[in-house]
């Protein structure tokens, strides 16, 4: 009679089991959705806005006049769109070959102990504390050929008079540095976030078996934070190729186009030749890229699937 109670109590405990779990996966359901909302009306309901700005003839006032696929056809008719593309990747290529070496270090640098860290850690953390247009004016004037830096950067750069804005094959190589000079504390914040959480027995481990420093950075620090380098990249890669913010405050796409990225020649299209149709335009696939560069770097890199990095611990 007990073995038969307990064969019947086994379905009925199942149930409650299943009862109970159920009902502590609502609450997180519950919680994710203010964030799946904020998700759908500040991201979801504007790009879909946008994709049928795309099909539309509109200035920014009155009522939009259907245009078809005029817009999307112009793309492959505008000159200046391909080196805007062209000056994207450029701009993104280098902001991670940048961003990324220098930032993992400074943040390795600063994860470990001690006061004199902790106070450059908060100096190096200053530029990203500043506004777009305070960053701007600040660069502008140091790369002022008459009394900034130019004189000592320019020779860095390749420009020996000084005039680094001025120069086509120098500007964007200026922009280029002063958005690395802008966010890598902000990834330097990420690892050193990411090498604190680093088990110390790890490095025990190693000293013990006579490894020193270098060798334990490349065979215990960079695997422990190859996730946070995915993370890093595609936030750069996402930033750079939406950012123009600083640069149409520099230089304004000059001289000529030679700063003109993507992002900026679509600002320029919208809001100054008053095309907000073809911005529209320019906007989904600037949109397009940034989303499929990002899943290639996921994907390329096995980063989807989140396996731990902790292996054996």
């Amino acid at each position: 009679m007990k073995v038969r109670a307990a064969q019947g109590a086994g379905p009925a405990r199942a149930g409650r089991t299943r009862d109970r779990s159920s009902v502590h996966q609502r609450p997180g359901v519950i919680w994710a959705l203010p964030a799946f909302a904020y998700f759908l009306v500040f991201a979801v309901v504007p790009l879909i806005l946008v994709v049928g700005l795309s099909f539309t003839h509109w200035s920014g006032l009155g009522t939009p006049r259907w245009a078809g696929a005029a817009n999307w056809s112009r793309l492959t008719e505008d000159a200046t769109l391909g080196s805007s593309i062209k000056l994207s990747l450029i701009l993104t290529t280098v902001a991670w070959l940048v961003q990324t070496p220098l930032s993992l270090l400074l943040g390795v640098w600063a994860a470990a102990p001690g006061r004199g860290r902790a106070v450059l850690s908060a100096v190096f953390f200053v530029p990203l504390l500043m506004s777009n247009a305070a960053v701007a004016l600040l660069w502008q004037s140091l790369l002022d050929p008459n009394f900034g830096l130019a004189e000592l950067i320019g020779p860095l750069l390749g420009a020996s008079d000084g005039n680094i804005l001025g120069d086509p094959d120098r500007a964007l190589a200026a922009m280029a540095l002063v958005v690395s000079w802008q966010f890598i504390p902000f990834h330097m914040l990420l690892y050193q976030a990411a090498t604190r959480q680093i088990p110390q027995s790890l490095y025990e481990a190693a000293a013990i078996d006579g490894a020193g420093r270098v060798r334990q950075f490349f065979a215990i620090t960079l695997p422990q934070l190859r996730h946070t380098i995915v993370s890093s990249s595609v936030l750069i890669v996402v930033g750079s190729l939406t950012y123009f913010e600083t640069i149409l405050l520099i230089t304004e796409g000059g001289p000529g186009t030679a700063t003109r990225v993507l992002p900026l020649h679509m600002y320029i299209t919208g809001f100054q030749a008053f095309e907000m149709g073809y911005a529209s335009a320019l906007a989904v696939l600037l949109v397009v890229a940034g989303t499929a560069l990002s899943i290639g770097i996921v994907r390329m890199t096995g980063y989807w699937r989140m396996d731990s990095s902790r292996e054996g611990m």
